[in-house]
C-alpha cells in the first residue's frame, strides 16, 4: 500500500494545483471570440450545406487591436482567405480588403 501512495502524492507536489491563464494572449483570444461568433452567425447556412472548416489565426497589434485571418478549407483545398481588423475595446470588426 505504501508503494502505491508514495508515487501518487509525490506527483501532486510536482504539478501546480492552480493554473492561471496567460494575460499576454488576452487580446488575441478576445479577438478570436468576436470573429468566431460573428463568422458562425453569418455563415451557418453555408457551412451546413458544404463541408467547409474555417481556421483562425490572430496577431496582436496593441492593447486593443488585433488582426485575425480566417482561412476556409475544404479537405486539402483552400477556398478563401479573409482578414479582419478587430478592436476589442470597442468590440468593432472591420474587414481588411488588402487580400
Amino acid at each position: 500500500m505504501k508503494k502505491l501512495i508514495y508515487p501518487i502524492f509525490s506527483t501532486l507536489f510536482m504539478f501546480p494545483l492552480f493554473v492561471y491563464p496567460n494575460d499576454s494572449f488576452s487580446v488575441e483570444i478576445e479577438a478570436l471570440r468576436l470573429i468566431m461568433k460573428e463568422y458562425k452567425k453569418n455563415n451557418l447556412e453555408i457551412s451546413k450545406t458544404k463541408l467547409i472548416s474555417p481556421s483562425y489565426m490572430a496577431y496582436k497589434q496593441d492593447e486593443c487591436n488585433a488582426k485575425v485571418e480566417v482561412t476556409e478549407n475544404s479537405g486539402l483545398l483552400i477556398k478563401s482567405m479573409q482578414s479582419f481588423n478587430v478592436n476589442i475595446c470597442k468590440k468593432e470588426i472591420q474587414r481588411d480588403l488588402d487580400n
